[in-house]
């Protein structure tokens, strides 16, 4: 039938991550451990290896700085343990990394890649959409660097520092503000391509509602015309098979078209249905078979007469198909609901539009006939399909009268 759509095509952060919002997630068993296999280990561990190994030589190149020692080796190592968490608690990894850099400068150590590690945390804080989380750290770090290079200095590591001048503040502030925007423009450009995706998938879903309210609606169609005059023809063959047996055989051989025609319509529905985007092997119903609607209801012992007004143009076969499906739906229920023999069809063309009108002059018998009491539903909703109305009710002369009006596109109007 209608293709089966998923619309969990995102999931919120805290599902990719396993854990929900405000929740400590845990890792036992296989759910912990798929848990744990989609945290980036390897990203981290590169990092932690091109922090050390890239901090090794520029302390080479700073012998007036501290030496790095264990405690130097712990902070250089904190802050791509803390990145292993950054997608599941981007916050917490955000304000730890800041916390490790801003002591590793205090202490005095080399200035190096470790700075590194803070761009990665308040990018993955950003994107997940922690932005202020991300500005305080990095904010903070700033501030932090400013006290220790230019007022805090004598008081801490090393010994006899001099204080750091004013002129690289300049490219110091400038990194700080690319990996800020750098991270904005990722995190609204993610933004932008999940409400796409959202908005694709929700299209799709439309589509599929609408697919199955057209199948629905035809089906319907199909099978209450038939069955109904089905259901006439099977009484009429029940009361008369004793008495006119040629009779009976006349309303078993009117059975027996119209359940033909019935599954040839229904077969043809569902072939639309098993071939995918394919075509229909036999044309969609249109007003050039409403003498077949005649003669089926005829067979009902319904006479109709049908009165053609205005010059006829061509329709779309989407207003064709609707025009057949209103006609067919009320006449069926003139076969079902009403004690009149007879129905007068109108059907008009105008400037733009169509015009259609089923009469009957009743009265009512009540007899639902098998009847759902979708019929007025479903041609409602063909006509507000393609912009028209739908008037049913009573005459005031008595019977019922169904009056469609249906908007033609300007190409086919005369």
């Amino acid at each position: 039938m209608e293709q089966q759509i998923s619309r969990a095509g995102f999931r919120p952060p805290w599902s990719r991550g396993g854990c929900g919002p405000g929740g400590g997630g845990t890792h036992e068993g296989p759910g912990g451990d798929a848990r744990l296999s989609r945290l980036p280990w390897f990203s981290s561990l590169a990092l932690a290896v091109f922090v050390t190994v890239g901090t090794g030589f520029a302390a080479e190149a700073q012998p007036d700085r501290e030496q790095l020692d264990a405690f130097a080796r712990v902070l250089l190592l904190a802050g791509p343990a803390l990145l292993v968490l950054r997608r599941r608690y981007p916050v917490l990894c955000v304000l730890g990394v800041a916390l490790s850099a801003a002591l590793y400068l205090g202490a005095g150590y080399p200035y190096g890649p470790i700075f590194i590690t803070v761009a990665v945390a308040c990018f993955a804080a950003i994107v997940s959409g922690h932005r202020a989380a991300a500005w305080w750290a990095i904010g903070l770090l700033w501030a932090g660097h400013l006290l220790v290079g230019h007022l805090l200095y004598r008081h801490l590591p090393p010994e006899g520092d001099v204080g750091a001048p004013w002129g690289p503040e300049v490219g110091v502030a400038a990194w700080v503000v690319a990996v800020l925007v750098g991270s904005e423009l990722v995190r609204v450009r993610r933004e932008q391509w999940i409400h796409a995706r959202a908005e694709r998938a929700a299209a799709e879903a439309r589509r599929a509602d609408e697919e199955r309210l057209r199948i629905a609606r035809e089906l319907h169609d199909v099978l209450a015309h038939s069955i109904s005059v089905i259901n006439v023809q099977a009484g009429v063959g029940l009361a008369l098979l004793d008495s006119d047996p040629e009779q009976a055989r006349t309303a078993l051989t009117t059975i027996k078209a119209a359940s033909k025609e019935a599954l040839g319509e229904v077969r043809q529905v569902l072939d639309t249905l098993r071939t995918s985007g394919a075509a229909p092997r036999a044309p969609a119903p249109g007003l050039d078979r409403l003498p077949e609607l005649v003669e089926q209801a005829a067979a009902a012992g319904l006479t109709v007469g049908v009165d053609t007004r205005g010059e006829r143009v061509a329709l779309s076969p989407g207003a064709d198909l609707a025009a057949f499906r209103i006609v067919q739906e009320a006449l069926t229920n003139v076969v079902r609901h009403s004690g009149s023999r007879t129905a007068h069809v109108r059907i008009g063309y105008g400037a733009g539009v169509l015009t259609l009108r089923v009469d009957d002059e009743g009265p009512a018998t009540g007899d639902e006939a098998g009847g759902s009491g979708n019929g007025l539903v479903g041609m409602r909703e063909r006509a507000a399909a393609l912009g028209g109305t739908i008037e049913a009710g009573p005459r005031p002369d008595g019977g019922f009268r169904v009056k469609a009006v249906l908007p033609l596109k300007p190409k086919e109007t005369p």
